[in-house]
C-alpha cells in the first residue's frame, strides 16, 4: 500500500502555507508582468510530439513525457512554454498586430534527473516578445527578468549576459566538426578541452571573459570580424538601457555563456542567486523558431523557475507576508444562522473569518481558536 501514498518520480506536493507562499510570489510576478503590457495566454498542457519537437525541440524528445490518443497520434507534454506559445502565435494569432507581448504561468514537464533544482514537473512563469529585433527589445525583457526576482522579494541576485554570436563570428571559418567540437567545450565549461583544441587564442579565452562592463573593452580586441563585433555593440547598447531601467548593477558579462546554440540567435541571459546553484531565470533570442511554424518572426522571452525562486527566498531569509485568518467565529446553539451572516460582514471588510462548523461551548471555541492559528475569537451566544 506505500506506492498509493507516494506522488511519481521528479513531483512534489505543496503543503497549505508552501501553496500559499507560491500564490503570492506567482501574483506579483503576474502583476508586474501585466503592468508591462503582457497579456496571458494558456495552452494545453500536452501538445503534438511533431510540434513540441520542431526546431531547438528535436534535442528534448528524450526527455519528454509521451502518450497516444484515441486516433493513435503521439502526444508529448510541454516541455518549455515558448514553443506552445510559437504554435498559437501562428495558428490563432496571426492577425493581430506586432509586437505581441504574451506572458505564462504554468507547470511543466521534462523527464531527468531527480536533484535539487531539477524536477520532472515544475513551474515556469515567463514572457515572450514577438515582433521586435532590437535592443530596446531585449533590454526590456532582461530589466522585466530582475524587476520580477525583485518582486518575488529576492534582493541578492545577478544576472549573467552573453551574445552567442560573438563567440559565432569567431568560428565561422571553421569547419562543422570542429565548430561542434568548440561548443560543445563552452557549454560544458570544459576549459582544459578547448585549450587543446587547435584554434586561435581568441576562441580559448572565451570562458575568461566574465566581469563588468570592461569585459566588453577586452573582447573588443579579439573580435577580428563583423559578426562578433556587432553582437558587442548589441551588449553595449543594451547595457546602456539596462542603466536607465535601473538594473545595470544586477548585470554582470559572460561570453562564454551560450546556452543553446542551435536555439537562441542573439543575446542570452541567466539569474543567479548566492547560495543556490542553479539559475532561477534564463532567456534570451530566438528569431528563427517561428519560422519552422510558418511565419518568419523575431522573438524575445524569458522564464523564471517559481520553485527555484521560492528556495532562494528560503536561503535569503525573505520574510513570509501571509494573509493571517484574523478571526476564528464560533457559537453556541441556535445561532448558526447570525454566524453566517457575521462572518460575511467581516469578510466583506476585509477579514479572513474561519467559522465553526458546529456549536461549541466558549471553552472549546477559544482552543480551537489557538488550534487554527486565528488572531480573535468571535463567540456568538
Amino acid at each position: 500500500m506505500t506506492g498509493i501514498l507516494e506522488t511519481p518520480y521528479g513531483t512534489r506536493d505543496f503543503l497549505p502555507n508552501e501553496a500559499a507562499a507560491k500564490r503570492r510570489v506567482e501574483q506579483k510576478i503576474f502583476e508586474l508582468f501585466a503592468s508591462f503590457g503582457y497579456e496571458q495566454v494558456v495552452t494545453p498542457a500536452m501538445e503534438y510530439l511533431e510540434t513540441l519537437t520542431t526546431s531547438g525541440g528535436r534535442a528534448q524528445e528524450p526527455h519528454l513525457f509521451k502518450m497516444f490518443d484515441g486516433l493513435n497520434r503521439t502526444l508529448a507534454l510541454r516541455h518549455e512554454m515558448t514553443t506552445p506559445i510559437a504554435r498559437l502565435a501562428v495558428s490563432r494569432l496571426k492577425e493581430k498586430p506586432l509586437p505581441l507581448k504574451l506572458s505564462y504561468n504554468t507547470n511543466v514537464f521534462r523527464f531527468r534527473k531527480n536533484q535539487p533544482g531539477r524536477q520532472c514537473e515544475f513551474y515556469q512563469a515567463g514572457v515572450e516578445l514577438l515582433g521586435v529585433s532590437n535592443a530596446f527589445a531585449d533590454a526590456e525583457v532582461i530589466a522585466l527578468a530582475a524587476q520580477s526576482l525583485n518582486a518575488a522579494g529576492l534582493k541578492d541576485f545577478k544576472i549573467c549576459l552573453g551574445q552567442v554570436d560573438f563567440a559565432g563570428g569567431l568560428m565561422e571559418n571553421l569547419s562543422a566538426e570542429m565548430q561542434t567540437q568548440i561548443k560543445s567545450a563552452i557549454e560544458r565549461h570544459d576549459i582544459v578541452a578547448l585549450k587543446n583544441l587547435p584554434v586561435a587564442d581568441a576562441l580559448k579565452k572565451i570562458p575568461t571573459l566574465q566581469g563588468g562592463r570592461e569585459i566588453l573593452s577586452e573582447a573588443e580586441s579579439l573580435a577580428d570580424n563583423a559578426r562578433s563585433r556587432k553582437a558587442l555593440d548589441n551588449l553595449t547598447e543594451i547595457y546602456r538601457l539596462l542603466k536607465v531601467y535601473g538594473v545595470a548593477d544586477k548585470i554582470t558579462f559572460d561570453l562564454g555563456l551560450i546556452r543553446d546554440f542551435d536555439y537562441y540567435t542573439g543575446m542570452v541571459f541567466e539569474a543567479y542567486s548566492h547560495g543556490v546553484g542553479y539559475s532561477l531565470a534564463g532567456g534570451g533570442r530566438y528569431d528563427n523558431m517561428l519560422k519552422d511554424f510558418g511565419m518568419a518572426c523575431p522573438a524575445t522571452g524569458f522564464a523564471l523557475g517559481i520553485e527555484r525562486v521560492l528556495d532562494a527566498r528560503k536561503f535569503q531569509g525573505v520574510e513570509e507576508d501571509s494573509r493571517a485568518k484574523n478571526f476564528y467565529l464560533s457559537y453556541s446553539d441556535g445561532f448558526e444562522v447570525a454566524a453566517i451572516k457575521t462572518a460575511a460582514e467581516l469578510r466583506a471588510a476585509g477579514n479572513v473569518v474561519e467559522v465553526s462548523f458546529e456549536p461549541q461551548s466558549k471553552s472549546d471555541a477559544e482552543k480551537s481558536c489557538a488550534e487554527k492559528f486565528c488572531t480573535e475569537l468571535v463567540y456568538l451566544a
